[in-house]
């Protein structure tokens, strides 16, 4: 079954630049140039929040991995976050000298990376909300920024035509891509942190090695890519276009699945849900459209069988075919299932209810940080008045006196 449109969500009053599902596909977030930001249920004749705050066109939005806090940036130069269900608190890092085009989470959802017109990438704190350190080696506006999946790698991608590998400990530059003939709009990981993909202005998709920093993938395309992301199994991309069309890729196979047609102009945005069976994009047409992915049910058994191998064949840009990218989720299958057989089922649930309180006591803190943040808002704020209510009084006391 090829993949079909399953919601249509109409409520921003410009383009749409940037969209997030959270991690229970419960809710949709997206940023728009209208300086907003919406949050979508995704329970049917659910009412969606338009969250006011920002002072100019929201450029990015992600939720943090519990799903209790989203991040934005914004035209405004700031980083906001927000409780998603509350009305519309959030608090504001002056983050940037310039647009905030990029912000994404960690995965343990501590540190949140943040990137800038001003050319520059900065690590923050989520809890304490506090600025870290800085990665300043790109010679133009820096479009996006990624943690890997395991923390210890950033990628960021550039108008100065290079994708740049950090190491976050050491806060390096590792290595620098500069394969782009045009600016690079947008990078992320493969799931399985061993890879990474970017799209351009020159119309390709680029998927590189990052532990032999080699080219693997190049799809060329006829228009410039805004947008990708990576299907949480690792074997499919999904890309947005100038030319309005959505392309889901087969990384496995090498080649384009299908090409899907809903926007009316640029689609600029494009993400998968956290399970993979659903994905959402984002139009210059004020659209938000979620997409049933329906292709991962019938190639489950396939994909696990190419995984299991351990190898998937590429076929680089100069066309010679080679086997080289090891998919790691394959034998982190044959652990699991080793481990399974030897325990008993009351163990695993017990394992599972465990996990599942330690996230509802991780949301639980999100909010709280939150809360507390707002909180000392509010009394800076009634400070700052109380300071000028007794000046004014001195003021009027003096006045009389004299």
């Amino acid at each position: 079954e090829d993949p079909s449109l399953e919601r249509h969500f109409k409520g921003h009053r410009d383009a749409v630049t940037s969209v997030d599902f959270s991690l229970n596909k419960k809710q949709l977030a997206s940023g728009s140039m209208d300086s907003c930001l919406m949050i979508w249920s995704m329970k049917p004749q659910m009412r969606a929040y338009r969250f006011v705050g920002h002072k100019d066109a929201v450029m990015c939005v992600h939720f943090s991995p519990s799903g209790h806090l989203v991040a934005s940036g914004s035209r405004d130069k700031t980083v906001r976050l927000w409780v998603p269900s509350v009305k519309g608190e959030s608090t504001v890092f002056k983050a940037h000298t310039a647009t905030v085009r990029s912000v994404h989470f960690s995965s343990d959802g501590q540190s949140l990376i943040t990137a800038s017109d001003d050319k520059t990438v900065k690590v923050w704190t989520v809890h304490r909300q506090k600025f870290l350190f800085s990665l300043s080696q790109h010679l133009n506006w820096v479009r996006c920024a990624r943690f890997s999946p395991d923390g210890r790698l950033i990628v960021s991608a550039s108008d100065d035509k290079t994708v740049k590998l950090w190491d976050k400990t050491s806060r390096e530059c590792i290595h620098s891509f500069c394969e782009h003939g045009g600016f690079v709009n947008h990078v992320d990981f493969h799931p399985s942190g061993t890879c990474i993909a970017a799209a351009g202005t020159d119309n390709t998709v680029k998927v590189w090695d990052v532990r032999m920093n080699r080219l693997l993938q190049h799809y060329q395309g006829n228009a410039v890519v805004n947008s990708l992301s990576f299907h949480p199994s690792g074997n499919y991309l999904v890309t947005a276009s100038n030319d309005s069309t959505l392309k889901i890729l087969d990384l496995l196979e090498g080649r384009l699945l299908y090409t899907l047609h809903g926007h009316q102009g640029p689609a600029t945005c494009v993400a998968f849900s956290r399970t993979g069976d659903l994905f959402a994009s984002g139009g210059s047409d004020e659209q938000v459209m979620v997409w049933k992915t329906n292709f991962d049910a019938a190639d489950c058994g396939e994909v696990l069988k190419t995984q299991k191998s351990g190898m998937s064949s590429v076929i680089p840009e100069d066309g010679t075919h080679q086997t080289l990218v090891e998919m790691d989720c394959g034998i982190h299958l044959k652990k699991t299932k080793t481990q399974d057989s030897g325990r008993n089922h009351e163990q695993q649930e017990e394992e599972t209810s465990l996990a599942n309180t330690l996230e509802h006591i991780m949301g639980q803190l999100d909010v709280l940080t939150q809360t507390v943040s707002i909180l000392e808002q509010r009394l800076t704020l009634t400070e700052d008045k109380l300071k000028e209510c007794l000046e004014n009084q001195q003021k009027i006391i003096q006045n009389k006196a004299s």
